[in-house]
């Protein structure tokens, strides 16, 4: 990334300074949500952002489904179920959603407030700081609570470094900048467990691996090697399987990786990509969104037999720009 994708936006503290005082001064009930098939920076970011605005004494509800791989820093007296409307006089407060119809748990209607990183986001909302600079939203949500002058403690530092620690690849990632190291050594400093919270991480249910062994017989390679593919084989039912494209993107010599899910509704598809090829690009042709180097989209009314050359398509169009073909 160069410095001026990592430079914040203009205004940046500003809007984080007017989203504080407003939080500060609401009187009616705030409800905080994040997206569908919530990530480590949708908990994270939503559940530290709701136990800061606890400790103001807020009348605040946490909307969320935590997959298994997260639950571990859920009580589970803390979350509560979807709500068909938003009740008058209630802030929505939206995290980690790209665009309103990536929402989950309630509608997006009243004083909605919007934090999110991605810059796909169409900065919808009442007051929104969208920073597309910021490795996870979690980073957006760390400033946001030290404006708002809350006492930190390692229960509201967890899962903020949680979204820090995941939309970065435990550190790994080209997002993982100066500031976001320096974010995290102070989440660390207010009491996490590091070691424990990145150990607790990897845990899977057995039926993780027996997934992730049907997922990797399904592994393709395209355009000379520069995608690798795989899907989720029918009869085939594992909830915490946003890893597996994480997987197979270390294939030596692949520039893209797209892991395919059939669901219900169409087939869900997270792209991961290097090397100039941009992940975000080939999601929107999609119908999706996300960041360059990860990205998603769902096919809808599509199987995995129609998905795949619609996939093909557009990763060898996303190839060629890049000039690799």
């Amino acid at each position: 990334m160069d410095a001026a994708h990592n430079a914040p936006e203009p205004r940046y503290w500003e809007k984080i300074r007017t989203v504080a005082d407003t939080l500060r001064e609401l009187e009616g009930p705030i409800i905080v949500v994040s997206h569908v098939d919530p990530d480590g920076d949708a908990i994270g970011s939503s559940l530290g952002l709701f136990r800061a605005l606890q400790a103001l004494d807020k009348k605040v509800t946490w909307i969320a489904d935590p997959p298994r791989f997260l639950r571990f820093l859920v009580r589970e007296d803390e979350y509560s179920d979807p709500i068909q409307h938003v009740p008058e006089g209630a802030t929505l407060v939206v995290l980690d959603s790209a665009e309103p119809s990536r929402v989950a748990g309630a509608p997006v209607e009243g004083f909605v407030i919007n934090i999110d990183h991605h810059g796909t986001n169409p900065r919808f909302g009442y007051l929104s700081v969208v920073d597309p600079s910021k490795a996870a939203t979690a980073q957006i949500v760390k400033d946001l609570i030290d404006a708002l002058g809350v006492t930190w403690t390692p229960e509201i530092a967890t899962p903020v470094l949680t979204g820090l620690i995941t939309d970065t690849g435990n550190f790994r990632f080209a997002n993982t900048t100066p500031e976001v190291l320096h974010t995290a050594a102070e989440l660390v400093g207010y009491g996490v467990q590091l070691a424990e919270l990145t150990d607790r991480l990897q845990w899977r249910p057995v039926g993780y691996f027996k997934a992730m062994g049907a997922v990797l017989s399904t592994v393709g390679f395209h355009f000379g090697g520069l995608l690798v593919t795989a899907h989720m084989p029918p009869g085939i039912n594992e909830e915490d399987s946003d890893d597996f494209v994480g997987i197979i993107r270390y294939a030596e010599g692949s520039q893209i990786a797209v892991f395919l899910r059939e669901r219900e509704e169409g087939v869900k598809i997270s792209i991961r990509s290097r090397g100039g090829v941009s992940a975000q690009a080939v999601a929107v042709k999609l119908g999706g969104g996300g960041h360059v180097p990860a990205a998603g989209a769902t096919l809808r009314g599509l199987t995995l037999e129609e998905a795949y050359p619609r996939v093909l398509a557009v990763v060898e169009e996303e190839l060629r720009r890049a000039g690799y073909l």
